[in-house]
């Protein structure tokens, strides 16, 4: 079946994809981001100056890449979902190890930038922005951890015949998760790199 076939099917799903259990926890995660979002925002309108000056020694193309590297991730999670729901396994499989590749890319990039922040002598103690930024994109990086590791679950489930068109619920929860992650992503990066 081609691509335009798939996404007429994909069409017809009903909403919101997966458990219901997956959506109290996506709800949860982004109360959890939100208040250290709302934290930060506080913060920095009291230290602006600090933050406008320590904002500049991140480096804002690891950031940007990193935001790249997970739209591509959910781009190949949405092809998963779409290929299960058309019976495609196999399709489904690859598709997903294509979206927990993308995710040891993240993590890379973001390990490299922080190992540059340690040897220029930065910390979670440095000051209050590093603190929030630590502490945020450290949170953040566990969460990407956790998706990977769910989407490895599907996808062994999925080599192994575990969903069909008819009953592909779990690929649908591990992809609503694995976006949650880039959401937060793409909030975070502009808050925390770009936003002065």
């Amino acid at each position: 079946m081609n691509d335009a076939a798939i996404d007429d099917v994909s069409l017809k799903e009903k909403y919101p994809p997966g458990d219901l259990a997956i959506w109290v926890f996506i709800y949860a995660e982004f109360l959890a981001f939100g208040i250290f979002f709302l934290a930060y925002a506080f913060a920095r309108s009291y230290n602006v100056e600090l933050f406008n000056a320590s904002q500049l020694h991140l480096d804002k193309r690891a950031g940007a890449l990193n935001t790249l590297i997970l739209i591509t991730g959910s781009y190949f999670v949405v092809r998963a979902v779409a290929a299960i729901r058309v019976n495609q396994s196999r399709a489904c499989v690859n598709w997903l190890l294509a979206a927990i590749f993308s995710g040891g890319l993240f993590l890379i990039v973001k390990i490299f930038e922080f190992h540059g922040e340690y040897v220029q002598g930065y910390s979670l103690s440095s000051n209050l922005f590093y603190t929030f930024y630590f502490s945020m994109t450290v949170f953040h990086f566990m969460h990407v951890i956790l998706g990977m590791v769910i989407l490895t679950a599907v996808m062994f489930k999925a080599r192994r015949g575990g969903y069909s068109a008819e009953d592909h619920r779990g690929v649908e929860t591990g992809a609503s998760y694995w976006h949650m992650v880039d959401m937060v992503w793409i909030i975070l990066f502009p808050l925390v790199y770009v936003i002065h």
